[in-house]
């Protein structure tokens, strides 16, 4: 279904509801979801919605995520704060991944930082390139559960 927009106009459009229908959940019911912050372009982190999980962002405009490893919808920022406003929902060219552009509220990362994309190829060895934005967190949080944050 979603083939067929490559060669409308721009301003054409496709019944949402049919191309949800058509939408290549994986095995696991799931689609990739890049998170984007929406003003800057910033690539802030990767997860997986479900079905259920993109129909209530779209319902409510918080992002929820269908995470492989929990066995109920996670709510981004139900713990931690660090919520996700979702701007826009984008779809690739084959439907196969999402693209949510957000407003970030917090670190996306449960590391604390920014990004989740903190670490760079560089040469032969993989470097950090930036550091948690909250000076000296207390806990992070990790498949929902509130850990103790240890800063080495």
């Amino acid at each position: 279904m979603i083939k067929r927009s490559e060669t409308m106009p721009i301003g054409s459009g496709l019944p949402w509801p049919e191309v949800l229908r058509q939408l290549p959940f994986n095995a696991e019911g799931l689609l990739p979801a890049i998170a984007q912050q929406h003003d800057s372009g910033e690539v802030l982190m990767l997860a997986w919605m479900n079905r259920e999980a993109l129909l209530e962002t779209l319902a409510t405009g918080q992002v929820c995520y269908g995470a492989r490893s929990r066995s109920r919808l996670w709510r981004k920022g139900e713990t931690s704060g660090n919520r996700q406003q979702l701007k826009e929902l984008r779809l690739d060219c084959d439907g196969d991944a999402l693209l949510l552009l957000v407003n970030q509220f917090g670190p996306a990362c449960h590391t604390a930082r920014r990004s989740c994309f903190y670490n760079a190829v560089r040469g032969n060895r993989v470097e950090v390139i930036s550091a948690p934005i909250m000076s000296r967190p207390r806990f992070v949080y990790h498949d929902g559960i509130k850990i103790p944050f240890i800063n080495k």
